[in-house]
């Protein structure tokens, strides 16, 4: 497994070492001790799968402390542009943002540790999507700032105008109007 580090620390790309031949390909897509030396210790205990066809949207979505979650997340079918917003209050990243493209092909796992809001864009006909979460989802803690906000300048390689958001994804405040909960020292 090789880990790709990005301009944000924590947030890292791995890359698996995939094993092709006539018969199609093999590759290990997690080992928590190779995770843990590589990345450091996550104790993930929920694994999530979504569907979404071409456009949809979903994001930019985190759980409130106590419950925040830091996820490893892949594109299993399909491809999907997946991004990780810092929203660590003091951090030298804070409001930044890192995107990846996940896919089938590239098999890419992107994680995003606690402190990060999440959100992803589908970028083919359909997407099948999974994550690991190291905190079990509490709906109270659901969070989120908006997936179309300008100030982020995240080029999302879809119209907004095209874009397919549930309706609660288009009530997340913009970042110049959230008070993060996350302070930089405690992520």
């Amino acid at each position: 497994m090789e880990v790709i580090k990005t301009d944000i620390e924590g947030v890292v790309i791995l890359k698996p070492r995939v094993f092709e031949d006539a018969r199609g390909y093999f590759f290990e897509s997690f080992s928590q001790r190779v995770f843990e030396e590589t990345v450091g210790r996550v104790d993930f205990v929920q694994d999530n799968e979504s569907c979404s066809t071409r456009g949809v949207m979903r994001g930019l979505h985190f759980q409130r402390p106590p419950f925040t979650q830091a996820k490893l997340v892949r594109c299993v079918r399909g491809a999907v542009l997946d991004v990780a917003v810092d929203l660590r209050k003091g951090s030298p990243t804070f409001g930044n943002h890192v995107a990846v493209e996940l896919s089938e092909e590239n098999h890419l796992q992107f994680f995003v540790p606690r402190g990060f809001a999440h959100g992803f864009a589908v970028l083919s006909d359909i997407a099948v999507f999974q994550y690991k979460c190291d905190n079990y989802y509490h709906p109270e803690a659901d969070g989120g700032i908006s997936i179309l906000d300008a100030d982020l300048a995240i080029d999302w390689r879809i119209n907004p105008s095209e874009a397919i958001l549930s309706e609660k994804d288009t009530r997340h405040p913009l970042l110049k109007d959230f008070d993060s909960p996350f302070e930089y020292d405690e992520y």
